[in-house]
């Protein structure tokens, strides 16, 4: 997990008291928003691959992955 989503729950109104970062891998909500980019990745992964837009799917994946740190 990166810094990114810890600006984003610091932008939801938590704090590193609420989730201390040596612990940040261990908490809920990190897995949780784990698993909400890994279901976005999965969508562009996995739709339209026959069709002239699933290019540019594999790009916003990747982009995706790189941004938050995470992937499949």
């Amino acid at each position: 997990m990166n810094e990114r989503i810890r600006e984003l729950v610091r932008q939801a109104g938590l704090d590193d008291a609420d989730f201390p970062v040596e612990n940040w891998d261990n908490v809920p909500l990190a897995k949780f928003a784990e698993i909400i980019i890994q279901e976005c990745l999965d969508q562009c992964y996995n739709r339209g691959m026959n069709d002239e837009l699933y290019a540019g799917q594999l790009k916003a994946a990747a982009n995706i992955e790189e941004y938050f740190g995470v992937g499949s």
